[in-house]
């Protein structure tokens, strides 16, 4: 058997805002972009740069009662977590854009990362794991992203 996530839905106030944000500022690549008549939303799905797993689906908030979670779908919580392959060359990139980092650089056990906003105040890991940790490991068994 063989099962993968492959969307996170983010709830968000507008889909131009957002893909703007999301391709402009932190290089994320537009999958698709397309308008559901039937439902009157776009499916709008974008992924980080050279990668090949999960996406996030840019979600416009449809109802009322969806609007205050946006930009607090995880009650405050760091709720995604960007991985890269050089974390001091996209944070320089990062800073330069204007994302706001509300927690510096620091080596942990575990790898480098730092915390950032998106546009709506989502807050985002940036992290570059150890060498040595079991999900680099696990990548490296499968042959790579």
């Amino acid at each position: 058997m063989k099962q993968e996530i492959i969307h996170i839905a983010l709830v968000v106030r507008d889909y131009d805002e957002a893909i703007a944000f999301y391709t402009e500022k932190l290089n994320f690549t537009l999958i698709e972009d397309t308008y559901q008549p039937e439902q009157d939303k776009r499916w709008v799905v974008v992924a980080p740069p050279g990668s090949s797993g999960t996406t996030v689906l840019l979600a416009r908030a449809a109802k009322p009662e969806q609007e205050p979670f946006i930009g607090r779908q995880t009650g405050g919580r760091v709720f995604l977590f960007l991985h890269t392959d050089d974390f001091w060359r996209d944070y320089r990139s990062m800073v330069a854009k204007d994302i706001n980092f509300v927690r510096e650089p620091k080596q942990a056990e575990y790898g480098t990362v730092a915390v950032f906003e998106d546009l709506y105040g989502n807050l985002w890991d940036l992290l570059q794991l150890n060498d040595d940790h079991p999900l680099v490991k696990r990548q490296a068994a499968k042959g790579g992203d």
